[in-house]
Protein backbone atom coordinates (compact mmCIF):
# COMPACT_ATOMS: atom_id res chain seq x y z
CA UNK A 1 0.00 0.00 0.00
CA UNK A 2 0.93 3.45 -0.74
CA UNK A 3 1.65 6.27 2.16
CA UNK A 4 -1.86 8.00 1.02
CA UNK A 5 -3.53 4.58 1.33
CA UNK A 6 -2.09 4.20 4.89
CA UNK A 7 -2.97 7.28 6.07
CA UNK A 8 -6.40 6.72 5.14
CA UNK A 9 -7.01 3.37 6.66
CA UNK A 10 -5.64 5.53 9.85
CA UNK A 11 -8.21 8.49 9.28
CA UNK A 12 -11.04 5.83 8.79
CA UNK A 13 -9.91 3.57 11.90
CA UNK A 14 -10.09 6.85 13.75
CA UNK A 15 -13.08 7.81 12.53
CA UNK A 16 -14.85 4.64 13.65
CA UNK A 17 -13.59 4.87 17.17
CA UNK A 18 -14.92 8.45 17.35
CA UNK A 19 -18.11 7.28 16.40
CA UNK A 20 -18.47 4.31 18.77
CA UNK A 21 -17.64 6.35 21.37
CA UNK A 22 -20.22 8.54 20.45
CA UNK A 23 -22.82 6.46 20.30
CA UNK A 24 -21.20 4.73 23.80
CA UNK A 25 -20.27 1.68 22.96
CA UNK A 26 -17.55 -0.31 24.11
CA UNK A 27 -15.89 -2.31 21.35
CA UNK A 28 -17.11 -5.57 22.97
CA UNK A 29 -20.75 -3.94 22.25
CA UNK A 30 -20.26 -3.07 18.85
CA UNK A 31 -18.47 -6.27 17.83
CA UNK A 32 -22.08 -8.28 19.26
CA UNK A 33 -24.25 -5.95 17.39
CA UNK A 34 -22.32 -5.81 14.05
CA UNK A 35 -21.35 -9.49 13.98
CA UNK A 36 -17.56 -8.30 13.11
CA UNK A 37 -14.89 -9.52 16.12
CA UNK A 38 -13.56 -7.44 18.72
CA UNK A 39 -9.83 -8.24 17.20
CA UNK A 40 -10.66 -7.41 13.28
CA UNK A 41 -12.16 -3.70 15.33
CA UNK A 42 -9.15 -3.56 16.89
CA UNK A 43 -7.22 -3.73 13.42
CA UNK A 44 -9.58 -1.74 11.77
CA UNK A 45 -9.27 1.12 14.81
CA UNK A 46 -5.54 1.14 14.50
CA UNK A 47 -5.40 1.91 10.86
CA UNK A 48 -4.93 -2.21 10.07
CA UNK A 49 -8.35 -2.91 7.86
CA UNK A 50 -8.73 -5.15 5.23
CA UNK A 51 -7.34 -3.80 1.61
CA UNK A 52 -10.85 -3.98 0.34
CA UNK A 53 -11.97 -1.11 1.98
CA UNK A 54 -8.72 0.60 -0.45
CA UNK A 55 -10.46 -1.27 -3.53
CA UNK A 56 -14.02 0.29 -2.78
CA UNK A 57 -12.41 4.08 -2.06
CA UNK A 58 -10.88 3.26 -5.25
CA UNK A 59 -14.00 2.72 -7.00
CA UNK A 60 -14.95 5.84 -5.30
CA UNK A 61 -12.61 8.18 -6.39
CA UNK A 62 -12.81 6.81 -10.05
CA UNK A 63 -15.86 7.85 -10.37
CA UNK A 64 -15.43 10.73 -8.78
CA UNK A 65 -18.12 10.21 -5.52
CA UNK A 66 -17.47 10.45 -1.71
CA UNK A 67 -16.94 6.53 -0.13
CA UNK A 68 -20.52 7.46 1.56
CA UNK A 69 -22.26 8.00 -1.39
CA UNK A 70 -21.68 3.78 -2.66
CA UNK A 71 -22.53 2.60 1.20
CA UNK A 72 -25.72 4.73 1.66
CA UNK A 73 -28.55 2.89 2.41
CA UNK A 74 -31.00 6.07 2.87
CA UNK A 75 -33.64 6.33 -0.30
CA UNK A 76 -32.77 8.98 -2.82
CA UNK A 77 -33.06 12.67 -1.37
CA UNK A 78 -34.91 15.14 -3.14
CA UNK A 79 -32.78 17.30 -5.27
CA UNK A 80 -33.61 20.22 -3.61
CA UNK A 81 -32.02 18.86 -0.37
CA UNK A 82 -29.45 18.14 -2.57
CA UNK A 83 -28.98 21.36 -3.73
CA UNK A 84 -29.25 22.98 -0.25
CA UNK A 85 -26.82 20.49 1.47
CA UNK A 86 -24.25 21.38 -1.58
CA UNK A 87 -24.76 25.39 -0.64
CA UNK A 88 -24.57 25.10 2.77
CA UNK A 89 -21.36 23.08 2.72
CA UNK A 90 -19.51 26.60 1.80
CA UNK A 91 -20.56 28.25 5.22
CA UNK A 92 -18.36 28.09 8.04
CA UNK A 93 -19.74 27.05 11.78
CA UNK A 94 -20.72 30.07 12.57
CA UNK A 95 -22.75 31.04 9.61
CA UNK A 96 -24.27 27.51 9.72
CA UNK A 97 -25.45 28.10 13.18
CA UNK A 98 -26.94 31.61 11.92
CA UNK A 99 -28.85 29.58 8.94
CA UNK A 100 -30.21 27.37 11.64
CA UNK A 101 -31.40 30.04 13.64
CA UNK A 102 -33.04 32.30 11.17
CA UNK A 103 -35.11 29.33 10.00
CA UNK A 104 -35.66 27.96 13.24
CA UNK A 105 -36.81 31.93 14.31
CA UNK A 106 -39.25 31.42 10.80
CA UNK A 107 -41.21 28.44 12.42
CA UNK A 108 -41.44 30.08 15.53
CA UNK A 109 -42.95 33.17 13.90
CA UNK A 110 -45.37 31.07 12.02
CA UNK A 111 -46.56 29.32 15.05
CA UNK A 112 -45.37 25.96 14.08
CA UNK A 113 -43.63 25.50 16.98
CA UNK A 114 -44.00 26.13 20.66
CA UNK A 115 -39.94 24.99 21.65
CA UNK A 116 -39.83 27.04 25.45
CA UNK A 117 -43.08 25.40 26.23
CA UNK A 118 -41.30 22.04 25.37
CA UNK A 119 -37.84 21.49 27.86
CA UNK A 120 -35.72 18.74 26.97
CA UNK A 121 -32.66 18.02 29.16
CA UNK A 122 -29.69 16.48 27.16
CA UNK A 123 -26.47 14.65 28.84
CA UNK A 124 -24.70 11.50 29.75
CA UNK A 125 -26.21 9.61 32.60
CA UNK A 126 -25.46 11.07 35.95
CA UNK A 127 -25.60 14.66 34.98
CA UNK A 128 -28.87 14.83 36.74
CA UNK A 129 -31.60 14.66 34.61
CA UNK A 130 -34.14 12.15 35.59
CA UNK A 131 -34.12 14.34 38.99
CA UNK A 132 -33.96 17.56 37.95
CA UNK A 133 -36.40 16.83 35.11
CA UNK A 134 -38.86 15.18 37.57
CA UNK A 135 -38.70 18.24 39.82
CA UNK A 136 -38.72 20.72 37.28
CA UNK A 137 -42.17 19.18 35.33
CA UNK A 138 -43.65 19.28 38.70
CA UNK A 139 -42.81 22.75 39.54
CA UNK A 140 -43.77 23.87 35.79
CA UNK A 141 -47.23 21.33 36.28
CA UNK A 142 -46.37 19.56 32.56
CA UNK A 143 -46.09 16.13 32.13
CA UNK A 144 -42.50 14.13 32.73
CA UNK A 145 -41.44 12.10 30.16
CA UNK A 146 -38.45 9.24 30.27
CA UNK A 147 -38.13 8.72 26.61
CA UNK A 148 -36.22 5.23 27.27
CA UNK A 149 -39.88 4.42 29.05
CA UNK A 150 -41.57 5.20 25.99
CA UNK A 151 -39.46 3.55 24.12
CA UNK A 152 -39.97 -0.04 25.68
CA UNK A 153 -43.53 1.20 26.00
CA UNK A 154 -43.69 1.31 22.14
CA UNK A 155 -41.39 -1.86 21.44
CA UNK A 156 -42.96 -4.30 24.41
CA UNK A 157 -39.30 -4.84 25.56
CA UNK A 158 -37.27 -3.45 28.03
CA UNK A 159 -34.31 -1.92 26.47
CA UNK A 160 -31.77 -4.69 26.83
CA UNK A 161 -34.41 -6.96 25.05
CA UNK A 162 -34.39 -4.45 21.80
CA UNK A 163 -30.82 -4.15 21.67
CA UNK A 164 -30.20 -7.85 21.74
CA UNK A 165 -32.88 -8.82 19.82
CA UNK A 166 -33.36 -6.75 17.61
CA UNK A 167 -29.85 -4.72 17.08
CA UNK A 168 -28.97 -0.64 17.54
CA UNK A 169 -31.17 0.18 14.22
CA UNK A 170 -34.14 -0.73 15.56
CA UNK A 171 -33.59 1.24 18.57
CA UNK A 172 -32.95 4.14 16.80
CA UNK A 173 -36.35 3.68 15.15
CA UNK A 174 -38.14 3.23 18.12
CA UNK A 175 -36.92 6.35 19.22
CA UNK A 176 -37.67 8.72 16.44
CA UNK A 177 -41.08 7.29 17.04
CA UNK A 178 -41.09 7.73 20.42
CA UNK A 179 -39.74 11.03 20.19
CA UNK A 180 -42.34 11.85 17.67
CA UNK A 181 -45.51 10.74 19.61
CA UNK A 182 -44.60 12.57 22.43
CA UNK A 183 -43.95 15.77 20.54
CA UNK A 184 -46.86 15.45 18.59
CA UNK A 185 -49.35 14.60 21.02
CA UNK A 186 -48.17 17.28 24.11
CA UNK A 187 -47.77 20.93 24.10
CA UNK A 188 -46.32 21.41 27.21
CA UNK A 189 -43.82 18.71 29.06
CA UNK A 190 -40.31 18.01 30.17
CA UNK A 191 -38.60 15.91 28.33
CA UNK A 192 -35.54 13.19 29.47
CA UNK A 193 -34.09 11.41 26.23
CA UNK A 194 -31.01 9.28 26.25
CA UNK A 195 -27.34 10.80 26.35
CA UNK A 196 -26.82 9.40 23.22
CA UNK A 197 -29.39 10.61 21.74
CA UNK A 198 -27.11 13.03 19.94
CA UNK A 199 -25.66 10.25 17.86
CA UNK A 200 -28.51 9.80 15.50
CA UNK A 201 -27.68 13.54 13.75
CA UNK A 202 -31.60 13.66 12.19
CA UNK A 203 -33.31 12.69 15.70
CA UNK A 204 -30.94 14.93 17.70
CA UNK A 205 -31.56 17.69 14.89
CA UNK A 206 -35.84 17.25 15.24
CA UNK A 207 -35.38 17.44 18.88
CA UNK A 208 -33.26 20.72 18.66
CA UNK A 209 -35.73 22.00 16.38
CA UNK A 210 -38.97 21.29 18.60
CA UNK A 211 -38.18 21.81 22.02
CA UNK A 212 -36.18 24.00 24.12
CA UNK A 213 -33.17 22.16 24.70
CA UNK A 214 -31.05 22.30 28.04
CA UNK A 215 -27.47 20.21 28.35
CA UNK A 216 -26.72 19.39 31.93
CA UNK A 217 -23.30 19.25 32.07
CA UNK A 218 -20.97 17.78 35.16
CA UNK A 219 -17.55 16.26 35.19
CA UNK A 220 -16.46 12.89 34.08
CA UNK A 221 -15.69 12.14 37.42
CA UNK A 222 -19.11 12.91 39.06
CA UNK A 223 -20.50 11.31 35.88
CA UNK A 224 -19.28 8.32 37.27
CA UNK A 225 -19.55 8.57 40.84
CA UNK A 226 -23.43 8.91 40.11
CA UNK A 227 -23.89 6.22 37.98
CA UNK A 228 -22.10 4.15 41.21
CA UNK A 229 -24.55 5.91 43.44
CA UNK A 230 -27.75 4.83 41.41
CA UNK A 231 -26.46 1.22 41.76
CA UNK A 232 -24.85 0.24 39.10
CA UNK A 233 -21.20 -1.25 39.49
CA UNK A 234 -20.22 -2.47 36.42
CA UNK A 235 -18.13 1.05 35.66
CA UNK A 236 -15.98 -0.15 38.56
CA UNK A 237 -15.04 -3.50 36.89
CA UNK A 238 -11.80 -1.75 35.38
CA UNK A 239 -12.36 1.51 36.71
CA UNK A 240 -9.13 2.98 34.34
CA UNK A 241 -10.35 1.79 30.99
CA UNK A 242 -14.28 3.11 32.09
CA UNK A 243 -13.68 6.18 33.10
CA UNK A 244 -10.71 7.12 29.81
CA UNK A 245 -13.99 5.53 27.23
CA UNK A 246 -16.23 8.08 29.49
CA UNK A 247 -13.86 11.05 28.60
CA UNK A 248 -13.90 9.96 25.14
CA UNK A 249 -17.71 9.60 24.91
CA UNK A 250 -17.97 13.25 26.50
CA UNK A 251 -14.94 14.51 24.02
CA UNK A 252 -16.59 12.91 21.22
CA UNK A 253 -20.33 14.24 22.22
CA UNK A 254 -19.35 18.19 22.88
CA UNK A 255 -19.79 19.77 19.70
CA UNK A 256 -23.34 18.30 19.53
CA UNK A 257 -24.43 18.71 23.19
CA UNK A 258 -23.17 22.18 22.82
CA UNK A 259 -25.90 23.15 20.24
CA UNK A 260 -28.40 22.82 23.30
CA UNK A 261 -30.25 26.46 23.80
CA UNK A 262 -28.80 27.02 27.37
CA UNK A 263 -25.91 24.83 29.26
CA UNK A 264 -26.68 24.20 32.98
CA UNK A 265 -23.50 23.14 35.10
CA UNK A 266 -24.45 20.02 37.71
CA UNK A 267 -20.59 19.37 39.10
CA UNK A 268 -20.09 20.39 42.56
CA UNK A 269 -23.99 21.47 43.60
CA UNK A 270 -26.36 20.09 45.08
CA UNK A 271 -30.24 18.90 43.59
CA UNK A 272 -31.94 22.22 44.90
CA UNK A 273 -28.95 24.48 43.66
CA UNK A 274 -29.26 22.79 40.18
CA UNK A 275 -32.76 23.42 40.16
CA UNK A 276 -32.81 27.01 40.68
CA UNK A 277 -30.37 27.61 37.75
CA UNK A 278 -32.28 25.27 35.44
CA UNK A 279 -35.40 26.84 36.70
CA UNK A 280 -33.56 30.43 35.82
CA UNK A 281 -33.08 29.45 32.25
CA UNK A 282 -36.37 27.77 31.23
CA UNK A 283 -37.83 30.82 32.46
CA UNK A 284 -35.89 33.17 30.62
CA UNK A 285 -36.36 30.95 27.79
Amino acid sequence: MTVEENGYLLMLGERIRELRARRGMTRKALAQQSGVSERYLAQLETGHGNISIILLRQIALGMGLPLVDLVREEPEQPPELTLLMQYLSRFSPKKLNWARGLLENELESSGKTGRSERIALIGLRGAGKTTLGSLLAKDLEVPFFELAKTIEQEAGAELSEIFSLYGQGAYRRYERRSLESIIENNERFVLVPGGSIVSEPATFEFLLSSCYTVWLKASPEEHMERVVAQGDYRPMKDSQEAMDDLRRIIAGRIAMYSKADAIVETSGKTVEQSLAALREVVVSA
